[in-house]
């Protein structure tokens, strides 16, 4: 036979499928999910049965650990004696379990994540709980199974005397399944269990009033009802947990946040952490100082804060950026006949009731038949002592004892067990006080043979048993509550105010995109004047904002985005530094610009509203509060069509009347009102209707028949109009020409495009931005007052070739918010 016909073919696929199948069943019956009967995983159950059949028990004294581990290991549990040991930690630490099943002696870990000490250092024993779970396995309660290597027996579930999978509750990850049960209070669980076992028609709502929620050994606060009934009738749901905190008086009109609880499974020390971090790094404004006071007495980290902070606030901040609250997320899944299942709390009580029946009628019968073989001896030797001359002369007229046995059974019709039992009775028996003592005892094993078999033959009497156990464990037990319970889940709002400090501050945002936030003390140390603001060379400032830290600024995109942006984010600069670049601030992409920036203190004004205006002549007026979002990102703030893009965005209350001018030299004045109010990504209504190859230039509000209306050509040509010349007309038009551009061979060229405009009731300071890159200061006082249709006059010098690419406003004035 050649190699190769010893091997048979298999797809790949076949086998990894079969091995991975066969590991996870592994993975989920024997590692990570705990059985429904007990509540454990196998390692937790080896290590409490290696403790037990050990002797190290309650009443003797602690053993060292790497003792336990080694039995475990060598036994039950042919891994790593990592594994175990952290088994073994984990239920000696009571912070993580609701009872302690080991009794720990030495370092056994903290709350601050520290490890426990290496397992030669430290000693444990059994809790008094954890015998409760072992209770009666003796009695052939449970199944035993053959250990790895088929030298001893272990046990395939203990007893559990208690429901010790709701009382401890079970954290695990397996191949396809997690489990994740909490702690409960161990009087509400068996109140619970009985109720069940009396009344097996009670409802889930019945059921809450008893066990109302999980109990965490670390206390806290529950909240979300809600949560809590998905998660008992289906087995999923979601809580929070919340730290118990108090706010506290100093001296000096301070006050101290003092935390005494915090949610299960939070490690203490990352918390202080955490909100050290908050202080140092100054995202809240007003905490002094953290400290973590735990010791003997228990829990304590204390916040000391600032004088005259708002307590409350910075609390709800910390509880909204911390793990001061965080949500817990119920999956109770366990194994219910070698299946994993995900179980409601009454399919987990009726299997744990399931097996106390078993376990109780189990144990009757070991007892019912350790009773009858006592009845049965005490039967033979009552008889024995009856016909005590004869029995002795039988048995020393016999040979031996096997003679003396055989003798026994033939001649008084003992049984072999009875004469066994014969054989062995010492001289002292035969007083007259022995023989009524056995009398007696077996009067009182016949009752105990009856009392344990109306046990086997009525459901009823042993529900009673079964109930009267696990209340001796309820009395012995049983601990007050020390989770509280909190009906509806408490909406965190932090006040902007608690992580900014209040400023007015100035913000400038420049030509080439460049921003920065300024104190007002920066400001008027560098000399307290608008033009000597810091730029890039060749930069100007096109927008100067006097805002307060706690206000935003909304940023708009000439493709009708926008950005909100919080004033405290801007990154502060002296009067006299450049500033950072826009983008570096908000993720504006390269082929987009800024082209409004609005001051917004409040976004609820009732009647303000954002009137937007587009190249091609589109209006649209949407409410302000429309525009309230936190996110950081572009978010759609206009529908622009192909082609087109935003020039304007204006803030209105609903009353004005709105002028738009054209490149050709088109305007039309209309009521604000007939652009009625639309949702934030409406694509807005014709505002003007322009020839194919005009566009808009420039849109501002306008007064009532006051002041004029100022428009610039590219060549420098301007001129004012009154506002008289312009009529109301109806939204949608062609409107009034404003300027008329000069033509003809001999005649100097005024311009051949409008290039801006503007209303004005007072002079307004421009600067003129060329295709050179001139920067031509102007003011609008020096362009005359003319007819509507006048080619206006040279107001700054062009060079030949150049041309007006822009006009900005200089910022004298500061828009305010």
């Amino acid at each position: 036979m050649s190699i190769l016909e010893q091997f048979l073919p298999a797809f790949l696929e076949e086998i990894v499928g079969d091995r991975f199948g066969r590991y996870s069943k592994y993975i989920i019956q024997d590692r990570a999910i705990p059985d429904v009967r007990d509540g454990l995983k196998p390692v937790q159950r080896r290590i409490l049965y290696a403790m037990y059949d050990s002797g190290n028990t309650p009443d003797k004294p602690y053993r060292k650990s790497a003792k336990t581990v080694g039995d475990v290991m060598g036994n039950y549990h042919p891994h790593g004696d990592s594994s175990i040991y952290e088994g073994m930690v984990r239920m000696a630490q009571p912070w993580k379990m609701g009872h302690i099943l080991v009794d720990g002696h030495g370092n056994w870990g903290s709350m601050d994540d520290d490890p426990a000490a290496a397992m030669r250092y430290t000693e444990a024993r059994l809790s008094p709980l954890a015998i409760e779970l072992l209770r009666d396995i003796d009695k052939r309660t449970v199944m035993f199974k053959d250990n790895f290597d088929n030298t001893t027996k272990e046990p395939v579930v203990l007893p559990s005397r208690y429901p010790n999978l709701l009382v401890n509750g079970a954290s695990g990850i397996s191949a396809g399944f997690a489990t994740e049960i909490p702690p409960h209070n161990l009087r509400e669980v068996i109140d619970g269990c009985i109720t069940v076992m009396n009344r097996p028609e009670t409802t889930l709502e019945e059921l809450m009033q008893i066990i109302k929620g999980p109990d965490f050994p670390t206390g806290g606060l529950i909240m979300g009802e809600e949560g809590i009934r998905d998660a008992y009738a289906t087995g999923k749901g979601r809580i929070y947990l919340r730290a118990k905190t108090a706010i506290e008086d100093m001296r000096g009109g301070r006050q101290q946040i003092v935390i005494t609880e915090i949610p299960y499974q939070v490690v203490k020390s990352r918390l202080v952490t955490a909100m050290e971090n908050i202080r140092l790094e100054k995202k809240v404004e007003g905490i002094a100082e953290v400290r973590d006071e735990s010791g003997r007495n228990g829990l304590r980290i204390v916040i000391e804060l600032k004088k005259d902070t708002d307590a409350n606030g910075i609390l709800a901040y910390l509880l909204k950026k911390t793990d001061l609250q965080v949500a817990y997320s119920f999956n109770m899944v366990a194994i219910v006949n070698k299946t994993p299942q995900q179980l409601g709390i009454r399919q987990m009580l009726d299997a744990y009731i399931a097996h106390q029946k078993e376990v109780v009628t189990f144990r009757t019968q070991y007892d019912l038949e350790k009773a009858e073989d006592r009845a049965h001896v005490l039967e033979g030797l009552v008889k024995a002592l009856n016909l005590l001359d004869e029995v002795i002369a039988a048995i020393k007229a016999s040979k031996n004892r096997a003679d003396a046995q055989q003798n026994l059974v033939q001649k008084f019709e003992f049984s072999e067990r009875q004469a066994d039992a014969i054989l062995t009775l010492q001289l002292y028996r035969l007083t007259n006080l022995e023989i009524t003592s056995l009398e007696k005892e077996h009067k009182e094993v016949m009752k105990r043979i009856a009392y344990l078999r109306s046990i086997l033959n009525s459901d009823k009497k042993l529900i009673g048993v079964i109930r009267d156990e696990m209340m001796e464990i309820h009395a012995k037990f049983g601990i007050n509550r020390r989770s509280d319970i909190q009906g509806e889940v408490e909406e965190l709002k932090v006040n902007l105010e608690v992580m900014v400090t209040p400023e007015e501050v100035l913000v400038t945002l420049s030509n080439e995109g460049y921003m920065k936030r300024t104190s007002m003390l920066s400001f008027t140390r560098s000399g307290g004047e608008v033009g000597n603001a810091g730029v890039k060379e060749g930069d100007i400032i096109r927008g100067l904002y006097a805002v307060n830290t706690i206000d935003n600024l909304l940023l708009f995109t000439k493709k009708g985005q926008y950005y909100t942006l919080p004033v405290h984010q801007i990154p502060e600069f002296k009067w006299k530094d450049t500033g950072t670049a826009v983008v570096n601030i908000v993720p504006i992409p390269k082929d987009d610009a800024i082209i409004s920036v609005i001051p917004v203190k409040d976004f609820n004004v009732p009647g303000a509203s954002l009137v937007f205006v587009t190249k091609r002549g589109q209006v649209k007026r949407t409410e302000l509060k429309d525009y309230m979002s936190t996110r950081s990102t572009a978010i759609a703030a206009c529908k622009v069509a192909e082609g087109d893009e935003v020039i304007k965005i204006l803030p209105s209350d609903g009353t004005k009347q709105l002028m738009l001018v054209s490149k050709q030299g088109w305007s039309i004045r209309f009521s604000e009102s007939e652009v009625n109010p639309m949702g934030r990504v409406a694509g807005g209504v014709r505002g003007m209707q322009l020839k194919e190859d005009d566009e808009l230039i420039a849109a501002d509000w306008v007064g009532e028949d006051e002041g004029e209306l100022f428009v610039i050509s590219d060549l420098g040509y301007a001129k004012r109009s009154l506002l008289l010349d312009y009529p109301v007309q109806g939204r949608g038009g062609k409107g009034v020409q404003t300027f008329e551009f000069k033509e003809g061979k001999r005649v100097k060229p005024n311009g051949s495009a409008l290039v801006y405009a503007v209303y004005c009731k007072e002079a307004i300071d421009l600067i003129a931005l060329t295709s050179s890159g001139a920067k031509l200061p102007m003011t609008t006082e020096k362009s005359p007052i003319d007819d509507r249709r006048s080619i206006g006059r040279a107001i700054v010098p062009i060079e030949k070739n150049d041309a007006i690419t822009a006009v900005i406003v200089r910022p004298s004035e500061v828009i305010q918010s």
